[in-house]
């Protein structure tokens, strides 16, 4: 998400980021099952006729994208058209499963942070590892999960807190997340540390705070703290991941509210999920990387 490039690139891969406090019942994902002629790529409400914008940010990071970039593409790292990664892989299959060719698929950048902003959205739907949740729903709607995510700890072998085998382990050590993510939200609701948690701008940093010895462990989902531990961080340990507290947190495609097209993405999910493509981009692109011990 070359190899140079890559080992800069994995730096910043960037976690989902939380939204404002919730002020009123936000709706369920999911929706009502569609027409079979509403599905039709000719009958969906698109922002360019027979084309599917698709948002994600810039840059596009492993293992949810790969493939480098090709010369001329605006994209930093991984270009998105490529198909490689989790997450293009799995916009491509939607894709063909609404009638899309690959040519028809247009990607633009669009900051992680505005994709779930209310309003008028400049892409069909956005993809980069958005975490539902209720708050985040008032404002946008999102798909059903594309895949079920755990949050893991990053620390550096041979400290203290890579010893540590639960939750109540960790309240003695400084930790870290990127502002407003699920990540961030992990330490303050189930670690409660006895140090105030470090906020950082982006992953990029907080990685470097955790290299620095600035911080004793960082917070990310767990298939990013595998790439984190293999790229950024030589001496790199996955501590553990969270144990799911509430209803288990999900990625999900996010869309502006009210657009029917997401009800057409979730049945395209859920034939995707019940015929093994989704297992099979799984364990392509995402095997190995989101096993970890469970803290107590």
């Amino acid at each position: 998400m070359r190899k140079v490039l890559a080992a800069v690139s994995v730096v910043g891969v960037l976690l989902a980021a939380c939204a404002p406090e919730e002020t009123e019942p936000a709706a369920e994902p999911g929706g009502a099952s569609p027409a079979a002629d509403q599905c039709a790529s000719e009958s969906l409400p698109l922002l360019t006729p027979d084309q599917l914008t698709v948002g994600t940010d810039n840059p596009a990071f492993p293992p949810w994208f790969g493939g480098g970039t090709p010369e001329g593409s605006p994209w930093e790292f991984n270009d998105p058209s490529t198909g490689k990664g989790y997450e293009s892989a799995v916009t491509y299959a939607v894709a063909e499963r609404l009638g899309f060719t690959g040519e028809q698929v247009e990607w633009v950048e669009v900051p992680f942070n505005q994709s779930f902003r209310p309003g008028p959205k400049d892409f069909d739907l956005f993809i980069n590892q958005v975490s539902y949740t209720p708050q985040r729903d008032q404002a946008v709607d999102f798909s059903d999960s594309y895949y079920d995510v755990s949050q893991g700890l990053v620390a550096v072998a041979g400290t203290p807190i890579a010893d540590a085998t639960s939750v109540a382990d960790l309240m003695p050590f400084k930790l870290g997340a990127p502002v407003g993510t699920t990540s961030f939200a992990v330490i303050e609701e189930q670690v409660q540390p006895d140090q105030d948690p470090a906020v950082f701008d982006t992953l990029n940093d907080a990685v470097q705070a955790l290299k620095n010895g600035q911080v004793d462990g960082v917070v990310a989902d767990v298939p990013t703290a595998f790439i984190i531990i293999a790229v950024q961080v030589d001496d790199g340990v996955i501590v553990g991941q969270f144990p799911t507290a509430g209803e288990q947190e999900f990625f999900g495609m996010v869309f502006e509210e009210g657009n029917a097209l997401r009800d057409c993405v979730n049945q395209a999910l859920s034939e995707l999920r019940a015929d093994g493509t989704l297992d099979a981009l799984e364990q392509r692109w995402i095997a190995g990387k989101g096993q970890a011990p469970v803290l107590g």
